[in-house]
């Protein structure tokens, strides 16, 4: 609890005592008066300064200058009890909402414990020095001993290590790395010390990019949010004139008749319209709501770029998926080389060469398959060819390789491969010399994704990918996915979602799930774009508005259940509220309704509506 919410529990506690006392004495006149006014200044001192700045502003349409004016009213007309008790509970119902906001920022915060203070850099005499994380160029080497934060991403060049993922991925199981790996700012090591050769600035890094999703969430406003931000602008107005008509038409009316005015009797009750018209349980509880439900979602290593993405979420029913990286691991480890037309040491050589300048899964997985360290000078005028592969010069032969596409671009007869797998054919001097065939390992959970998928009312799973027919449909049908395009360039992608999003209903959202720089574009194009947070592209990252940080298919179906469950809650506490609200300003008009059913319509909904959005940060069970 912080010490604001402490300071006003302990004025709640005061002035419910003092109520309570001066319950049990019999007071008349203006002691009675005198004595009220100090549990209620106690209570509602605060109120009574917001309204007044408001009315000063001209901004009074709020909620406390309802509250000061039902108050002040009730006290006006000798409704000592009463006037205390309104301000009493609505403080109450605000000290509840400010301790479920607090809760909900509790779980943010645990992200933001991810922020390094500082990074270790050795000296010259083998000194370590604390600088600011910002300043630490790219290519230095950093270290990180253990039980400190992992400052700026990186590869570790010596060391071996256990690393703490959980902040960002939400599970406690730990990893292992050791040299060569790579490794991600935000992490806590463990238990050996490392060293760390930054690939990052500090600024462009993982840790900073989660913190600026994080505190940018707020910012994006959901459908719902936005609808009763405009309700109350026009609603407040409506009832704060609806009252004072309420006071004083029926009194004059009654007059004009030749009957006695009744003025207190209105009055009171247009106090009563006033009090029960408060729109604090809808203001207060929906954004509560997506902030609880965002909150609970970081917590579970689910990223979400704003409520309107959550909303959103909630309504999918078509999934998109890349395959590489997403689906399956991006592990790729050379499983044959067939129909060579030379010795296969002499294969691997040339492809491992024309393939040195790729960054590429396949790329690095022949070079690792050849063995040997690659003489760079042995390459030149290497050229990439999207959705086709590389055509380069090795000792002065054109080499090529790339899929059959490529082939046929070059007019290179080549003899298919029937095996499922990825297939990079090779051609060196305009003549076929093989292919090297590719697998790639399905991710362990990928098929357990796609089966929470269906059951929670995902209509149809989609695949697109780059990969060759063979490999792409034989992977969809061990996953069961509906549907499979493959041998797709990435403007092919955007057009297939394209297709997609005009085949579905108006209220039904389509997903795109991707982790590599050609999906930024689908992302980005996708009613919602979730990238692949662990090992997924900066461009992928940016593009998306959800974030998986452990890469683990299985968290979609979650966060689309977070999403159903966060929505169902805002629309829950919007009937309910809105309800009780039209049923008791009915009987408030006609008089059945007085102050306590008033205060039970105001406070009592609203802290009713924030328990109930407070359960929107309980997801471990979804």
């Amino acid at each position: 609890m912080s010490k604001k919410q402490k300071k006003m529990l302990k004025r709640i506690l005061i002035s419910s005592a003092l109520m309570i006392v001066l319950g049990f004495l019999p007071l008349e006149g203006i002691l009675k008066f005198a004595l009220y006014m100090v549990p209620y200044y106690i209570i509602g001192h605060d109120i009574l300064r917001k309204a007044f700045l408001g009315v000063k502003n001209k901004q009074m349409f709020d909620e406390s200058f309802l509250m000061a004016v039902a108050t002040v009213g009730a006290i006006i007309l000798g409704e000592y009890t009463e006037g205390v008790a309104v301000m009493l509970f609505f403080q109450i119902g605000e000290w509840f909402q400010s301790y479920a906001v607090g809760k909900s920022r509790r779980n943010i915060s645990q992200l933001m414990d991810i922020r390094p203070d500082y990074a270790n850099i050795e000296d010259e005499s083998g000194n370590l020095e604390q600088v600011d994380p910002d300043e630490v160029a790219i290519g230095t080497v950093i270290v990180v001993q253990p039980g400190e934060k992992v400052p700026i991403d990186g590869v570790v060049t010596e060391g071996t290590s256990t690393l703490n993922t959980s902040a960002l991925t939400g599970e406690s199981l730990p990893r292992d790395v050791e040299e060569g790996d790579e490794i991600i700012s935000g992490c806590i090591n463990m238990t050996g010390l490392l060293r760390i050769r930054t690939t990052k600035e500090f600024g462009e890094s993982t840790v900073s990019k989660i913190l600026d999703m994080v505190e940018n969430a707020s910012s994006r406003k959901s459908r719902s949010e936005n609808f009763i931000s405009k309700f109350a602008h026009y609603y407040t107005p409506i009832v704060c004139y609806s009252a004072l008509a309420l006071a004083f038409i029926p009194p004059v009316v009654l007059m004009v008749l030749g009957r006695p005015a009744m003025w207190g009797t209105w009055i009171y009750r247009a106090l009563t319209f006033l009090v029960i018209s408060c729109p604090c349980a809808l203001v207060i509880s929906i954004p509560l709501s997506f902030f609880a439900g965002i909150g609970g979602a970081s917590n579970a290593g689910v990223l979400v770029k704003g409520s309107n993405y959550l909303e959103a979420l909630a309504y999918t029913k078509y999934v998109v998926f890349d395959k590489t990286g997403t689906m399956t691991q991006g592990v790729f480890e050379v499983a044959g080389i067939h129909h060579r037309q030379m010795e296969e040491e002499k294969l691997l050589e040339y492809a491992a060469h024309a393939e040195s300048y790729s960054s590429h899964p396949i790329s690095k997985s022949i070079q690792k398959a050849y063995g040997a360290l690659v003489d760079m000078n042995r390459v030149s005028d290497v050229q990439e060819i999207g959705g086709h592969g590389i055509v380069a010069k090795v000792d002065g032969m054109e080499v090529l390789a790339g899929n059959g596409k490529l082939m046929d671009k070059y007019g290179i007869e080549y003899i298919p491969c029937e095996e499922a797998g990825t297939v990079v054919h090779i051609a060196v001097g305009g003549k076929f010399a093989g292919h090297i065939l590719i697998s790639d390992l399905i991710k362990p959970t990928a098929k357990q994704a796609i089966s929470d998928l269906k059951k929670i009312g995902i209509k149809k799973t989609v695949m697109l990918t780059g990969d060759a027919r063979t490999v792409a449909e034989n992977v969809a049908r061990e996953l069961n996915i509906d549907r499979v395009h493959s041998e797709l360039l990435p403007g092919d992608k955007v057009d297939k979602v394209e297709e997609l999003l005009s085949a579905k209903g108006e209220k039904e959202n389509l997903v795109f799930v991707g982790d590599g720089i050609n999906d930024a574009p689908v992302l980005s194009r996708a009613d919602i774009g979730i990238a692949m947070g662990a090992m997924g592209s900066d461009a992928a990252i940016e593009a998306a508005d959800v974030v998986l940080m452990d890469d683990d298919p299985m968290k979609i179906a979650k966060a689309i259940k977070i999403a159903k469950k966060c929505v169902g809650i805002v629309y829950q506490n919007i009937y309910f509220a809105i309800g009780v609200k039209v049923l008791c300003l009915i009987l408030g008009a006609v008089g059945i309704a007085n102050m306590w059913l008033a205060i039970f319509s105001d406070v009592g909904v609203m802290v009713i509506a924030v328990l109930n959005a407070i359960r929107a940060l309980n997801v471990k069970n979804l």
